[in-house]
């Protein structure tokens, strides 16, 4: 764990992250999984991170409690579980420089996801209609989760093509990434990913998580949602691409 006071500011914006994706900016979640892999290494980052997840999951979570309901957590659950297993398997035999690329690569390919849902979004319309849509997006929304923690553009993206109002789809999402993120638990502690010296640092990084929240919900009502996303799309894309490539 990094001791420089200059790693440990660059964490905390990464924690601030995590707080404003879990308030409305679902994008920047992305900018939180690579600050972590370049501060505590890419295999180290993902169980380092989980705490912090689950943390801001159970501050937001009652805020939507009245919005959406379980059923179509339960729709994707059985999908998700099977790319959970995949990506834990795979994060087990790889090594950390071969996760960074791995995780880079779930990046990047939910940075395009975000980014063609805005270029076509006719193009989705059409694929919600499509056979095995749900299933491979619970697939790889369970894949990317267990590897770099970024599944929410894929299962966004998902919960949007079935036409689901804002708030209903937001408070879905809640009970969805909430149920996941406990789920992970266990499996990230068999792989030795959450250990002691990882719990204390998450109890330095907590008040960032409250923090982004704050502004989150400050700033959601006054940032216009495209342009911050765009923004989010271009930053994500350079640091993804600094993963695979540096």
């Amino acid at each position: 764990m990094p001791n420089d006071s200059g790693l440990l500011a660059i964490a905390m914006v990464a924690a601030v992250c995590i707080g404003l994706s879990k308030s409305g900016f679902s994008g920047i979640s992305v900018v939180s999984v690579v600050l972590f892999a370049e501060i505590y290494g890419a295999k180290a980052s993902v169980g380092l991170a989980l705490p912090l997840l689950i943390a801001a999951d159970l501050m937001t979570y009652p805020a939507f409690i009245k919005y959406g309901s379980w059923k179509p957590v339960w729709k994707l659950l059985p999908a998700t579980l099977a790319g959970l297993l995949l990506g834990w398997w795979l994060l087990g035999e790889i090594g950390d420089e071969v996760a960074r690329r791995v995780i880079g690569g779930c990046v990047l390919f939910m940075v395009a996801v975000q980014a063609f849902r805005k270029w076509r979004p006719g193009f989705f319309d059409a694929m919600a209609e499509s056979r095995g849509f749900g299933y491979s997006a619970g697939v790889m929304g369970g894949f990317s989760t267990m590897l770099a923690n970024a599944a929410g553009p894929v299962i966004q993206l998902y919960l949007l093509t079935q036409r689901i109002p804002k708030m209903e789809l937001i408070g879905i999402g809640a009970r969805f990434f909430l149920l996941i993120n406990i789920i992970k638990i266990p499996l990230n502690a068999k792989l030795a990913l959450i250990t002691e010296a990882s719990l204390w640092e998450n109890a330095k990084l907590l008040p960032g998580v409250f923090v982004g929240i704050v502004i989150g919900r400050w700033l959601i009502g006054r940032v216009p949602q495209a342009a911050f996303e765009w923004m989010i799309v271009g930053f994500s894309f350079v640091a993804a691409a600094r993963l695979l490539w540096v």
